[in-house]
C-alpha cells in the first residue's frame, strides 16, 4: 500500500449520547494538497444516521477517516470479550454484530439495551459509579478497567487513555464506542475499517483515532489537549505545519478536536511505522482492534 495515495483526510468526533442530534459530532477535512483543515456543517447538529449516510454513499475516493471511538473491546488481556460468558464473540466484526442486534430496537443508532443487558451489565462500569462483577480482569486492583494492547501504546506515547467498559464520567468512551460499533456494523461491507480489515490498496479507508494523541504530537500537555479557541487551534496547526483556519475568538473543543486531528491525519498517514506497530499482532487486529498513529 502506498501511504501516500489518500487524497482527503476526515476526522470525525463521535458522541455516545442518547438522543436524536448530537452537538458532541464534528466532522473536519483536510485536502491531501494543502490548506487548513475544514469543518463540514449542516445547519445544526449531526445525527449518527446522518454520519452513516455520508460514510455509505457520500465520502469521495481514496479517503481517509478517522473515528473518535474505540472499534472494539478489549480481549487480550482475558482471552474473550466478555470471560466467563459462552456466548461471547471471537473477533471484532462479531462484536459489532452482537451489540447491532442487541440494540436493533434503540433509536439512533444508541446503545442502551447492551449497556443494560442481563449478560453485559456486569463487564463495564455504570452510572452511579457502580463496578460490575467483571469490570476488572483477573482481579486487577487498580480501578481504570481493561485495557487494550493499543491503550498501552497511547499510554506510553503520553496519553490517558480510559478502559472502553467505562461508562462513567466526561472522558469516558464506552458509550461512543459501542455506538460506534452500531456504525461500523452497518456500513458497506467494501468499506475497510483498519486494521480489522487489511489496509486495501485504493479505496476508503476508516480508522479509529484518539484526538488527545494528536494533540499531544501537536504539543500540548497530556490532561489539557483541548483547544477552546481559534488562537489555540492555530498555534497547535502550526507544529503540524498546517495553514492557520482564518477565524477568531472561542470555538467548541468538538470541532477544534475534529479540525486538529484531520491536519494530523495529513501529516502522518504517509508513516509507514503508523500502519505496523510492533505490538498488533494478526489477533490484536482481528479483535481488539488498534488506534490508528498509536505505536
Amino acid at each position: 500500500m502506498r501511504p501516500d495515495r489518500f487524497k482527503h483526510f476526515v476526522a470525525i468526533d463521535w458522541s455516545g449520547a442518547v438522543g436524536p442530534r448530537q452537538k458532541g459530532i464534528a466532522i473536519a477535512v483536510a485536502d491531501s494538497a494543502g490548506g487548513p483543515p475544514v469543518l463540514v456543517r449542516r445547519g445544526g447538529p449531526w445525527s449518527r444516521a446522518e454520519v452513516l449516510e455520508i460514510l455509505s454513499t457520500q465520502l469521495p475516493r481514496d479517503c481517509l477517516v478517522g473515528m473518535d471511538l474505540g472499534i472494539s473491546l478489549p480481549f487480550a488481556d482475558c482471552e474473550s470479550f466478555f470471560p466467563g460468558w459462552g456466548e461471547s464473540p471471537a473477533s471484532a466484526r462479531e462484536l459489532w454484530r452482537l451489540v447491532d442486534e442487541i440494540c436493533i430496537d434503540d433509536p439512533h443508532l444508541a446503545a442502551s439495551s447492551c449497556i443494560n443487558h442481563h449478560c453485559l451489565a456486569p463487564y463495564f462500569r455504570r452510572q452511579g459509579e457502580i463496578e460490575g462483577a467483571h469490570f476488572r480482569c483477573d482481579g486487577a486492583q487498580h480501578g481504570r478497567g481493561r485495557f487494550r494492547v493499543t491503550e498501552a501504546a497511547q499510554a506510553k506515547m503520553g496519553c490517558q487513555p480510559y478502559s472502553n467498559f467505562n461508562l462513567v464520567g466526561a472522558a469516558q468512551v464506552g458509550k461512543s464506542s459501542l455506538t460506534g460499533m452500531r456504525l461500523l456494523q452497518q456500513l458497506p461491507r467494501e468499506i475497510a475499517v483498519w486494521p480489522v480489515d487489511p489496509l486495501p490498496d485504493q479505496g476508503s479507508v476508516i480508522c479509529e483515532i484518539y484526538t488527545s494523541l494528536a494533540a499531544v504530537e501537536a504539543g500540548r500537555i497530556a490532561g489539557r489537549t483541548k483547544l477552546r479557541s481559534f488562537a489555540e487551534l492555530n498555534a497547535a496547526l502550526a507544529r503540524l505545519g498546517a495553514p492557520p483556519v482564518q477565524k477568531k475568538g472561542a470555538i467548541d473543543d468538538h470541532s477544534s478536536d475534529a479540525l486538529l486531528t484531520a491536519a494530523w491525519l495529513r501529516k502522518v498517514a504517509h508513516q509507514p511505522h503508523r500502519w505496523s506497530p510492533e505490538a498488533m499482532t494478526e489477533k490484536i487486529a482481528a479483535t481488539e482492534g488498534w488506534t490508528f498513529g498509536a505505536f
